[in-house]
C-alpha cells in the first residue's frame, strides 16, 4: 500500500500554492543558499561540503560542480536572494580560466590545484556549461555572453550529430575518440540547457534542437518501451541493454528520476511552443504515471534509484534528486493540467522529503538514505550540490511552466510580508 499524506500536508505547508507552502519553500531556499555559500574556496573555485557544511579537503573540482553552482546562484539572484554574485563571479572565472582548455578548446572534466586532473571532454559536463552560461546571462552577468558563444561553438563543432539530431558523448582531451558510447542523460540535460538558452536569447535553433531530441526519446524510445527511457545506446543510437557503467552517472537499467526530469522538460517545451501538441501532454502523463508506479517504494517511502528494463526495482537505494524531479514535474502539472492525484502525490513527496532529506539543523538536503531512512554516505560524501534541491523549491514558486527566468524575476518583485528572507 502506498504511503498516504499526513494530516498537516493536506492543507498546510505541503499544499501546492498555499501561503504556508510558499513560506516553506522560501525558507528552505534561503537555508540552501546560506549553506552552500561555504563552497567558496579562497584561492578560487569551490569546495565540496561535508554534511555539516565544512569543506572537504580535496583540491579536485569537477565541471558539473562548477557549473551547477553558477546556475543555482544565478537562479537565486533572479529570485531576489542576497549575496549570490560572488558564487557566480568565481564560478564563471574558474570555468574560463581553469576548466576551459586553452590548447584544444572545450572544457576539461576535473582540475586539481593548478593542474588538470581529468582532461576528458564529456558531453554531460558541456551541457551544464551551456546551462550555466544561460542562467548567468539571465541574471545579467557581463561575462556570460562570451561563455555562451564559446560553448555554443564547441557543442556545434564537437558534439552535435546532425545525422541523428542528437549529441555525441565523450572525447579525449585532444578530441581523439575513445568510445562509441551514446547516452540519454547528456541529451536530456542538453534539452534543459537548450530550452534555457532559448528563453534567454529567443534564438529558434535552440528550441528546434530541443524538440528533435524530445521527439526521439519520448515518441520513439519511451512510447515503445512502456513509457520508460532507456539510458544507454550504441554509436548508431540502438539501445544497449547490457551496458553497465558508472553506478552514479551511468547506471544500468532505467532511472525513474530521469523519467520525471524528462517529463518536466517536455512540459516546458510544450508550453514554449504554445501548448499546441496535445500528444506531448498525454506522453508526459503516461511517463509520470509509469514512473510513480514503478519507482515509489511502497514500504519505506521514497523512490528507488534504478529499475530493470521491465520496471522491477534494481538499485533500491533512495537518493534525494529523483524526489526533487518528481516534485518539479508534479508542480508543473498542477500549474497546467491539475488533477487530484497530482496534488496527493505532491503532498506525499514533500512529506517524505521534509521528514528524511531536508537537513533542518544545518541546511541543505542529505543526498541518500540507508534502509532505515537515516542519512548515510554510501555513494555520496557530504552534500554534493544544490542544483536539484534548490530547483525543487524555486520552480514551484514560479507562476509558469516555462519562462522560468521571468518567473523568478516576478517572484523577486512580489511582496512576501513575513516570508521575505531575501
Amino acid at each position: 500500500m502506498t504511503e498516504t499524506p499526513q494530516p498537516e500536508s493536506q492543507g498546510g505547508r505541503y499544499c501546492f500554492g498555499s501561503p504556508a507552502h510558499r513560506h516553506f519553500l522560501l525558507t528552505d531556499a534561503q537555508r540552501q543558499f546560506d549553506f552552500f555559500r561555504a563552497s567558496l574556496r579562497p584561492e578560487g573555485g569551490f569546495f565540496v561540503l561535508r554534511h555539516d557544511g565544512t569543506p572537504q579537503q580535496s583540491a579536485v573540482q569537477e565541471l558539473h560542480t562548477t557549473t551547477r553552482l553558477v546556475h543555482s546562484y544565478a537562479l537565486g539572484a533572479l529570485a531576489g536572494f542576497a549575496d549570490c554574485a560572488q558564487i557566480i563571479d568565481q564560478g564563471l572565472h574558474f570555468l574560463q580560466t581553469r576548466h576551459r582548455d586553452s590548447v584544444y578548446g572545450g572544457y576539461v572534466w576535473a582540475t586539481e590545484g593548478a593542474s588538470t586532473r581529468d582532461g576528458r571532454k564529456i558531453g554531460y559536463g558541456h551541457m551544464f556549461v551551456l546551462l550555466a552560461a544561460a542562467s548567468a546571462q539571465a541574471a545579467g552577468h557581463p561575462g556570460a555572453p562570451r561563455l555562451m558563444a564559446d560553448i555554443e561553438a564547441v557543442l556545434e563543432s564537437r558534439f552535435w550529430d546532425a545525422t541523428h539530431g542528437l549529441f555525441k558523448e565523450e572525447w579525449q582531451q585532444d578530441w581523439a575518440p575513445f568510445s562509441t558510447y551514446r547516452g540519454m542523460n547528456s541529451n536530456m540535460h542538453a534539452v534543459e540547457a537548450l530550452l534555457a538558452a532559448y528563453e534567454v536569447t529567443g534564438r529558434e535553433v535552440f528550441l528546434t534542437r530541443a524538440g528533435g531530441i524530445i521527439d526521439f526519446f519520448l515518441n520513439r524510445i519511451a512510447a515503445a518501451h512502456g513509457w520508460r527511457f532507456a539510458e544507454h545506446y550504441t554509436q548508431d543510437w540502438q539501445i544497449d541493454p547490457d551496458y553497465q557503467g558508472d553506478p552514479v552517472f551511468r547506471p544500468a537499467g532505467t532511472t525513474p528520476g530521469h523519467a520525471f526530469e524528462w517529463a518536466r522538460l517536455v512540459l516546458q517545451y510544450w508550453d514554449l511552443c504554445g501548448r499546441r501538441d496535445g500528444g506531448l501532454l498525454s506522453g508526459v502523463r503516461a511517463v509520470v504515471a509509469q514512473a510513480l508506479a514503478d519507482g515509489w517504494d511502497p514500504r519505506r517511502g521514497g523512490l528507488y534509484y534504478t529499475l530493470c528494463a521491465d520496471g522491477r526495482p534494481d538499485i533500491r537505494d533512495r537518493y534525494w534528486w529523483p524526489l526533487t524531479e518528481a516534485l518539479n514535474v508534479l508542480a508543473a502539472l498542477l500549474k497546467c493540467d491539475p488533477q487530484a492525484s497530482d496534488a496527493a502525490w505532491y503532498q506525499r513527496m514533500w512529506h517524505f522529503a521534509d521528514g528524511h532529506f531536508i537537513d533542518h539543523k544545518q541546511g541543505g538536503w542529505f543526498p541518500e538514505l540507508d534502509a532505515n531512512g537515516t542519512p548515510t554516505e554510501k555513494q555520496f560524501t557530504g552534500k554534493p550540490d544544490i542544483y536539484h534541491s534548490v530547483q525543487a523549491v524555486l520552480f514551484p514558486l514560479c507562476a509558469g511552466v516555462s519562462r522560468l527566468y521571468e518567473g523568478l524575476r516576478t517572484l523577486a518583485a512580489e511582496p512576501h510580508g513575513d516570508d521575505v528572507f531575501l
